[in-house]
């Protein structure tokens, strides 16, 4: 009987202790830890939080920080909830497992866009090029991921620099940063992009010499100019190849069209290198900006001086705005190791250059090698939630057969929407995260560019800032800000609304130019005004005497939201305007569809209600967040 016990009591312990790893790997510290500490904190103090802490709130009511609700997980209304999630979330999965069986009627509509599996043997949908091409080649990015920070530590140990706040050993450090990155960006835009390689060393050439040698005035709009330029021409001239140059050539020198199609032959990896220049733009309209900001500074005093700055524990805002040393901003090999660092080459997140001056002189006391690990664990478990998808749900491959969406029911319908949507999710996290996994073991921490899953959004404006959150800063610092802001920021309605307007047609023309996105972008802004309007009258403060009538009030307008935003993505990277048209017919063109659609908005509103309840849990350990 004692063994009996001690048994139960071990499997007890071992369960707990399995649940506290999966949220310590699930915090928002280990993510992170600019979302647990104010962007105003030293690095330093921030470093002191951890992962383990970042998972406990306060053990009483009366310890909850200021704005912090108490718990309302054990209230009817919340087993409620329980009780429609446990109903409908496998419910859901069913709809989407149910068409992407060999059974189903609709097989063989899409089974020749399947292929080989390796999970429970099966089929697996590979059919997104743009997922593939990641997924096709995980191996040989892995063997990237270990050997590139080896052989910077290879290369540091021939020149012995130690981390320290010595000026001299300091600038020693960046040196030797800037001086690996150099050559080893040059080595992989090479390997990426064979002889084109020297068309994107050109742009950056170009670039650089608009902030060096125009006159300051000038600088920012020819930057913009240049840079939005490129982007049409990049996509107008299909990458420049050789051959279409040497076919303008070709009356001059006979020979011309034999060595276009000798280059054009050694295109390296990535032969189309202009489909994943424009994260380069990004960095590009970066460094010439914060070049043009830090001519404005008085040189005669350091900002790192005037406020008295610790400059090997700067704060993660003081990394970003505090201009680097003229000297890094001058030098073009310094900034050719900026540009093209090949952690964040091909795909971000986004560092700035301030930022990655800062950096390579002082290693971020955020980066541990504890935290690196679970964030590793983090990365490999969503990238088997991914295969583990595309094994058993094959709504890719059923929207590329353009299926007969009234074949389908309702239900289906929207699932297959909804599933096609978190594998767009997935498809752009987990690049994203391997590339900040690889910067994190080279030591160097940039920002986590997806906070929330996607199905814990139901804001449009705070999936704006947690989506692709890098860009949104990076969108922030560079266009949102110089151009005034927006709605509410003493800019007027009218002006705010177009600059939101200027700042989504550049977002969408920054994916790709196509109608399809710009339709996209501008449904964004129209489905952000309603909720712009609604925040404006209902404000939260005159509800705080009914905290639950308000906490209804924005679950209704949470489900108006959720929809707008699924509406806006699917046209955006799914299946179009003519696709959602499709949808919308058939969920709404007969009385099941109309009964399905009003139970699906109720268990949307379930949803919202939880959603609020996790960012007040986040407010309990006193982590505020903005979305």
């Amino acid at each position: 009987m004692v063994g009996h016990h001690a048994q139960e009591e071990t499997k007890v312990t071992t369960f707990a202790s399995l649940r506290r790893s999966l949220r310590v790997i699930y915090s928002l510290d280990t993510l992170d830890t600019r979302l647990t500490t104010s962007s105003k904190t030293p690095s330093k103090d921030a470093s002191k939080i951890s992962a383990d802490t970042a998972v406990d709130g306060p053990k009483r009511d009366k310890d909850l920080p200021e704005g912090a609700s108490p718990s309302k997980r054990t209230t009817p209304e919340f087993g409620l909830y329980t009780l429609v999630f446990v109903i409908s979330v496998p419910l859901m999965y069913k709809a989407v497992w149910d068409v992407s069986q060999p059974e189903s009627k609709h097989y063989k509509e899409y089974a020749s866009l399947l292929s080989d599996g390796w999970l429970f043997g099966r089929k697996v949908d590979n059919s997104d090029s743009q997922y593939a091409g990641f997924r096709d080649n995980v191996p040989y990015l892995a063997i990237l991921l270990v050997v590139h920070p080896l052989l910077r530590r290879a290369y540091n140990s021939v020149f012995s620099t130690q981390r320290t706040s010595s000026t001299s050993s300091a600038n020693e450090r960046l040196s030797a940063r800037a001086n690996f990155d150099f050559v080893s960006g040059l080595v992989f835009i090479t390997a990426l992009h064979g002889f084109s390689a020297s068309k994107v060393l050109t742009i950056l050439y170009i670039n650089y010499c608009i902030a060096m040698r125009l006159p300051r005035d000038f600088m920012p709009a020819a930057t913009w100019m240049f840079n939005v330029g490129v982007l049409f021409a990049n996509e107008l001239a299909q990458g420049y190849r050789f051959t279409s140059i040497a076919a303008a050539t070709a009356p001059f020198y006979a020979g011309a069209e034999d060595m276009g199609k000798f280059l054009d032959s050694f295109g390296g990896l990535i032969p189309r290198w202009e489909v994943l220049f424009n994260i380069t733009i990004l960095r590009l309209i970066a460094f010439n900006m914060d070049y043009f900001w830090s001519l404005s500074r008085d040189r005669a005093g350091s900002p790192i001086e005037k406020k008295q700055l610790d400059p090997s524990a700067l704060s993660e805002r003081d990394r970003v705005s505090v201009p680097a040393p003229e000297s890094a901003f001058t030098s073009f090999k310094t900034y050719l190791a900026y540009v093209l660092y090949p952690p964040l080459y091909l795909a971000g997140p986004i560092l700035n250059f301030n930022d990655y001056i800062s950096q390579s002189t002082y290693q971020s006391a955020s980066i541990n090698t504890r935290r690196t690990t679970l964030y590793a664990i983090r990365f490999l478990l969503t990238l088997f939630c991914m295969e583990f998808l595309l094994h058993t749900t094959y709504v890719v491959a059923i929207s590329k057969s353009n299926p007969d969406w009234l074949a389908f029911t309702p239900f289906q319908l929207s699932m297959l929407a909804y599933f096609n949507l978190h594998i767009i999710w997935l498809k752009l996290l987990i690049p994203w995260r391997f590339f900040r996994l690889w910067s994190l073991i080279d030591g160097i921490d940039p920002v986590e560019n997806v906070v929330r899953c996607m199905s814990d959004n139901y804001s449009a404006l705070s999936f704006w800032r947690a989506w692709h959150r890098s860009f949104n800063r990076w969108i922030v610092r560079y266009l949102y800000v110089p151009l005034g802001g927006g709605p509410g920021g003493g800019t007027g309605a009218v002006r705010g609304t177009i600059n939101m307007l200027a700042v989504f047609t550049f977002v969408a023309l920054w994916h790709d130019i196509n109608l399809q996105l710009l339709a996209w972008g501008w449904l964004i802004v129209f489905f952000v005004l309603p909720e712009i309007l609604a925040t404006i009258a209902f404000p939260k403060s005159k509800w705080r005497d009914r905290p639950t009538t308000y906490r209804m009030i924005c679950g209704v307008g949470a489900v108006f939201n959720i929809m707008m935003m699924m509406a806006a993505n699917l046209v955006g990277f799914a299946v179009g305007l003519d696709g959602l048209k499709g949808l919308v017919t058939a969920m709404i063109s007969s009385t099941a569809g109309l009964l399905y659609t009003a139970v699906a908005c109720s268990v949307l509103f379930v949803g919202a209600q939880v959603m609020f309840e996790h960012r007040e849990e986040e407010k309990r350990k006193g982590i505020f967040l903005k979305f």
